[in-house]
């Protein structure tokens, strides 16, 4: 018997000169299935095309700010602050639903219970939307904030957090806010429910992809803020002595 629900999720697209990407964003959310969500758009003051394709796309966003802000962790903080939902999820210009009824499965799987956080395996595609492997990290069968000490465990997309308990963004971060916000909200959270499904499709060409070097140094910073730096190092020394053996 299906356990279907009326979880409201609130879904939350930033995006800046995303001309290139976000239709296909745009058309995932346009054929889902499960209908019980807000949609939030959070734009950056675009320049190029990317609001007519928005407005051209039959696409009715719940809520569409663009306006100038100070980075995309700012453009997140911006819709989690607009957001009325029970969960976050966000999905970022390039980024899709892995199926069509990502969410009906969702809200099916969990039934009446009510999870800290939701999560499940990611998909890796190109700009094209072809699938190039699934994410090399897959998620543990439990997940808490022990399972970030190995790097992010989960991706960001497939990291579905109650609303209530979800900080926002430091903007002390550029590259890695995200990593720091999803310890930060398992450190708070009593359960975590893992679907086991593969729940998003990630364009690999986002502003961490980008920024690997930068994106990794931060990871580094919180990792020592969250475990403590001597535990930090130390791990990080053996999972290099590890490589180098392997």
């Amino acid at each position: 018997m299906e356990k279907i629900n009326n979880t409201l999720f609130s879904i939350i697209t930033v995006c800046y000169n995303a001309e290139a990407t976000i239709k296909s964003t745009l058309e995932s959310i346009k054929g889902e299935s499960f209908r019980n969500f807000e949609y939030i758009i959070v734009d950056g003051g675009s320049t190029d095309a990317t609001l007519k394709i928005i407005r051209n796309s039959g696409v009715i966003a719940d809520k569409l700010i663009s306006e100038s802000d100070s980075g995309i962790y700012d453009a997140m903080n911006k819709g989690i602050a607009n957001a009325t939902g029970e969960y976050l999820i966000f999905l970022n210009a390039g980024d899709t639903f892995y199926r069509n009824d990502t969410l009906y499965s969702i809200a099916n799987i969990i039934g009446s219970e009510r999870p800290d956080v939701i999560y499940g395996d990611t998909a890796i595609v190109d700009i094209n939307g072809n699938f190039k492997s699934l994410r090399r990290l897959r998620p543990p069968k439990t997940l808490s904030a022990r399972n970030f000490r190995h790097g992010m465990t989960v991706c960001h997309q497939s990291f579905i957090a109650k609303r209530e308990i979800a900080p926002l963004y430091s903007l002390s971060y550029h590259f890695s806010a995200d990593f720091d916000w999803c310890i930060r909200i398992l450190k708070s959270s009593t359960n975590c429910f893992n679907t086991r499904l593969i729940l998003i499709n990630y364009l690999d060409e986002g502003i961490t992809s980008r920024n690997r070097k930068a994106s990794l140094i931060e990871r580094f910073r919180i990792m020592c803020r969250h475990y403590g730096t001597e535990s930090t190092v130390i791990f990080h020394i053996w999972f290099l002595i590890r490589g180098i053996f392997k």
